[in-house]
């Protein structure tokens, strides 16, 4: 069971879930999650958001790094990265409660001259302690869908206060880099959206460079940096996942999939995707039509 200072947010989370999966709510960018077991390592991209465990404890992988977090520490995504999450702690007595909170661009805007000044680019996601404040104004956004009739007018405005109190900590800088388009950081995001853009378009990196206004040793770098990839490692994931989205939303067969997202060799697409799930593509596919959608 968590902890005291954690009770009260699980408690919510459970309230308004009940059932394992992935859970939409009347505040759309609030998303919430619960599973009774933990889960196998699960590709997603996760856009900018606050992600925040009640109870259990979740693993991410993006790229060569490793971060843990738990109902004591929260994760920030200052932008839209390819990775790997994995439930470490669930069970049907202590089930994984989660949420995700999308960051409005526009809200990190409201509060740009808040908090610390710049700091060195770093990974794009942070591992970060869960203080008093912070909970507290989550406690109160998930009050808030006790009562939808309060939301439309009182939930922005705890959102707002939220993306405050992230970009007054340690992690405002980048945040604020990131989103609002500053230093090196900023240049690696308008990358970022380009790949995100043209993932299947053949990529050479200078040309993504001086598109971006960065040396290509540079970009090498702070892509690295800010993403651990490189730019074409972040191509190449992306690719993979949207052709794993295709055959399992849209039906499409191993070879077409491997067409739309800019394979033309069936062969190296099959070697890169097992490498990356596990299964060649068809098998893997299978594999998940035929199991429940997790809460990852």
């Amino acid at each position: 069971m968590p902890d005291s200072a954690n009770q009260t947010l699980a408690s919510l989370v459970e309230r308004h879930t009940g059932v394992d999966g992935i859970h939409a709510t009347t505040y759309p960018p609030l998303t919430l999650l619960r599973s009774a077991t933990t889960s196998e390592p699960t590709p997603i991209v996760q856009e900018p958001a606050l992600c925040v465990i009640a109870q259990g404890r979740k693993r991410i992988l993006v790229g060569d790094a490793t971060l843990v977090y738990d109902a004591d520490r929260f994760l920030l995504a200052s932008l839209e990265l390819p990775l790997t999450g994995e439930v470490l702690e669930a069970s049907p007595g202590a089930p994984y409660l989660a949420l995700r909170l999308a960051i409005d661009p526009t809200m990190v805007a409201e509060w740009a001259a808040e908090g610390p000044g710049a700091s060195a680019p770093g990974l794009g996601l942070s591992v970060n302690p869960l203080d008093p404040s912070l909970r507290d104004a989550l406690e109160r956004l998930m009050r808030l869908l006790d009562d939808p009739s309060h939301v439309p007018a009182l939930a922005p405005l705890v959102h707002r206060e939220i993306v405050y109190r992230l970009l007054v900590g340690s992690q405002g800088p980048r945040l604020r880099a990131v989103t609002l388009g500053g230093g090196a950081a900023g240049l690696v995001a308008r990358a970022v959206e380009r790949l995100r853009q043209d993932y299947a378009r053949p990529l050479r990196v200078a040309d993504l460079a001086r598109e971006v206004g960065m040396s290509e040793s540079g970009l090498h770098h702070h892509f690295k940096e800010l993403t651990a990839m490189s730019p074409l490692q972040f191509q190449k994931r992306l690719r993979l996942q949207e052709a794993r989205r295709l055959m399992l939303g849209e039906g499409e067969d191993a070879a077409s999939a491997a067409f739309r997202v800019g394979y033309g060799s069936p062969s190296q697409f099959s070697r890169e995707y097992r490498r990356l799930f596990g299964d060649p593509p068809a098998r893997d596919a299978a594999n998940l039509r035929s199991q429940p959608t997790e809460a990852v």
